[in-house]
């Protein structure tokens, strides 16, 4: 059987055509190769798998708990300012002076040295708050019981404070009665005209305490309140009464001690022209016998210790005065101060204080000044 010849072309080469076991053949190295490949690959995959993820889960891990510690660091901080912010702004009303003491009913409350009470807020460093709304607030002035101190000192609540604020007895008229509302100006307000309608005797402490609470304009912030030092609050008919302490000049001579008004003494002392503690002294010092013969014999000795040892703690003036004695062929003079206590004497231009004086020069100079009265 004859063999057949390979397809020639037309110029006598072979042609590319094959038989399909060389198709064959050619296809299965083309496998392997595929195969050779992916066997290639699979190592790496193996790789990935086994190494690469878990490293680049702890690293991812890492990150984020890195990035979150960072963000609560930064909400802890966060937190710390507004706190620290809060704290800066704690505002508090404060008493500036204290009251003056003792305090009567119907009369008007003072501070000491008869200045109106004054009242600040400020925060907690003891910083006025000069602007702002806080600086502006309305401030309301209230009677509290005497013996509130809150739960530690001078911490309280608001319902503390609000528990404590004492109210008028039945029938009577608003305790703290007149302006009980003023409105800071700068941070700072001047109490007005403010006074008791009733005494403290009928109270839990029988004292009372004044104080002061924001009633609007602090824009929502918490404003701690004041308080002042506890007192009693005794009625105004009691200081038509009350003796002096020092007394006065001016004074009615029964504001000394031991002297009742229209009682007894009084009477006796007013029928002498001894009408106030000016009069007294200077009967005290010129004519002391005098003096206790018209007290009687109903002022026991005690009694006139206690009422010379009062007037004599009378504050008087400065100003004093001479006499010269008429056709006194010495040239010297008496001086005393305003209720005729001879203090000194004036002899040739010379001033000499009356306990450097003998005892013999005391008597003249007395005695001249006495018989010229």
């Amino acid at each position: 059987m004859a063999q057949k010849r390979p397809q020639e072309d037309g110029k006598g080469r072979p042609s590319e055509a094959f038989s399909p076991d060389q198709d064959k053949k050619r296809r299965v190295p083309a496998l392997r190769n595929v195969v050779q490949e992916g066997m290639k690959l699979q190592p790496v995959q193996h790789l990935l798998e086994t190494v690469l993820e878990p490293l680049i889960r702890r690293v991812v891990k890492e990150e984020v708990e890195v990035a979150l510690r960072k963000h609560l660091n930064n909400l802890k901080r966060n937190e710390g300012k507004e706190v620290n912010s809060t704290e800066s702004r704690s505002l508090q009303i404060k008493f500036l002076n204290n009251l003056s003491l003792p305090v009567f009913t119907g009369a008007r409350i003072e501070a000491e040295e008869f200045y109106a009470i004054k009242v600040a807020i400020d925060v907690l460093t003891g910083q006025i708050v000069s602007s702002g709304p806080e600086a502006s607030s309305k401030v309301e002035i209230v009677v509290l019981e005497g013996d509130f101190d809150g739960d530690e000192g001078d911490h309280w609540t608001l319902e503390e404070f609000k528990n404590n604020i004492v109210r008028e007895r039945e029938g009577k008229k608003p305790l703290p009665a007149g302006d009980a509302f003023l409105t800071l100006t700068e941070g700072i307000g001047l109490v007005g005209e403010i006074s008791f309608s009733d005494n403290s005797s009928w109270t839990r402490s029988r004292r009372f305490r004044l104080g002061a609470r924001v009633v609007d304009g602090s824009d929502g912030t918490r404003v701690r309140e004041a308080k002042t030092q506890s007192f009693i609050v005794r009625d105004h008919r009691v200081e038509l009464y009350k003796k002096h302490h020092p007394p006065s000049l001016s004074d009615e001579v029964w504001r000394l001690e031991k002297i009742g008004k229209d009682g007894a003494f009084h009477k006796r002392l007013n029928r002498e022209n001894i009408n106030s503690v000016k009069d007294f002294l200077t009967m005290l010092f010129i004519n002391p016998p005098r003096l206790r013969h018209i007290l009687g014999t109903g002022m026991s000795a005690k009694m006139w210790e206690v009422s010379v040892e009062h007037a004599r703690k009378c504050v008087l003036d400065k100003r004093i005065f001479l006499y010269c004695p008429p056709g006194s062929q010495q040239k010297s003079s008496v001086v005393f101060n305003i209720v005729g206590q001879v203090i000194g004497l004036l002899s040739e231009c010379q001033y000499i204080t009356i306990d450097k004086l003998s005892e013999i020069e005391k008597a003249y100079s007395l005695s001249d000044f006495i018989l010229s009265l």
